[in-house]
C-alpha cells in the first residue's frame, strides 16, 4: 500500500511558510518615517526647551574669579584614589536644594542652568567681585529600549537631546519595531507621565516630549509583525514536530509490514 506522506508534508510546510510570509510583511505605510512632510516644506523651530533640575540630580558648580584667594572657600575639593583633587559634586536633595558651601542651602529645583547661575551670582555678590559661575547636570542620561538596534542607557553631553537624536544613538528602530506607538516615560521628582509619538508623522517635532529630559525612557515596542511573527514560529515548531512525529511513525508502520 503506497501512502503519499512526505508530498503532504511538503505541501503543508509550504502553506504554512506561505502563511508565515504573508503575516510578517509590513506595508510602506507602516515603516517610512514623517510620511506627511512635503518636498521643500519649511518647519521653523520655536521651542526654547532647556532641561530643568530635578529631585536627586547631580550637579557640578565651580566658581573662579581674578581674586584666586577669594575664591578658595567656594570650591571644595576631594581626594581621588591617585592623590588628586577633583571639585565636590552636589545632589539635589528632596526638598529641591543643595548646601553649598558658605552660601547654605540654594534651591534649584525647577531652574534651567542659565537660572542657576543667575540665582549664584546674586547670592556670590556679597562676596566676589564679577564671579563667574559654571554650572553642569552630571547626570543627564537616557535609555533608549525595545526595538532598536543597541538598546541600552547613553550619557549625554550636553544640556538637551531629541528624541531623533537618542533613537539614532540606538541604531534606530529595527524593522520589527512599531512606528506608530513610541512610548517616552518621564519622572519628575516622583510623578511619572507617558507620552507616545508617531514617527511617521511631522508632527512629532510638536511633541511636548521632542526634547528629553535627564533620565527619560524611550521604549519602541514591537509591532504586529514581529508579535505574530513569535506566535507563527512556535505554533510552525509545534506543527513541524507533530508532523514529523506522525511522518516517522508511519514510515516505520509501512516498513514493518
Amino acid at each position: 500500500m503506497n501512502i503519499p506522506l512526505l508530498p503532504c508534508k511538503e505541501k503543508l510546510l509550504s502553506i504554512l511558510m506561505f502563511i508565515f510570509l504573508l503575516t510578517s510583511c509590513g506595508s510602506k505605510k507602516d515603516i517610512i518615517y514623517f510620511q506627511n512632510a512635503k518636498d521643500f516644506e519649511t518647519l521653523v523651530d520655536t521651542d526654547t526647551f532647556t532641561p530643568k533640575f530635578k529631585v536627586n540630580d547631580i550637579v557640578s558648580v565651580f566658581v573662579s574669579t581674578f581674586d584666586l584667594e577669594a575664591v578658595k572657600p567656594f570650591n571644595m575639593y576631594k581626594s581621588t584614589t591617585e592623590n588628586q583633587a577633583e571639585i565636590v559634586d552636589y545632589v539635589i536633595d528632596i526638598n529641591g536644594n543643595i548646601d553649598y558651601p558658605v552660601l547654605g542651602k540654594i534651591k534649584l529645583l525647577g531652574l534651567t542652568v542659565e537660572e542657576a547661575k543667575t540665582l549664584f551670582k546674586e547670592k556670590l555678590s556679597d562676596y566676589l567681585k564679577d564671579p563667574i559661575v559654571n554650572i553642569r547636570i552630571l547626570n543627564f542620561r537616557i535609555s533608549v529600549l525595545g526595538e532598536v538596534d543597541n538598546p541600552g542607557r547613553y550619557e549625554v553631553s550636553g544640556e538637551r537631546i531629541t528624541l531623533l537624536e537618542a533613537i539614532a544613538m540606538a541604531g534606530d528602530l529595527t524593522i520589527k519595531g512599531e512606528r506608530k506607538n513610541v512610548l517616552v516615560i518621564r519622572d519628575f521628582n516622583g510623578t511619572k507621565t507617558y507620552s507616545r509619538f508617531d514617527l511617521t508623522s511631522k508632527e512629532l517635532f510638536n511633541s511636548p516630549v521632542y526634547y528629553l529630559t535627564q533620565n527619560d525612557v524611550v521604549y519602541v515596542q514591537p509591532n504586529k509583525s514581529a508579535i505574530s511573527g513569535s506566535v507563527s514560529d512556535a505554533r510552525i515548531g509545534t506543527i513541524i514536530s507533530v508532523v514529523s512525529f506522525l511522518v516517522t511513525t508511519s514510515l516505520l508502520l509501512i516498513t514493518r509490514n
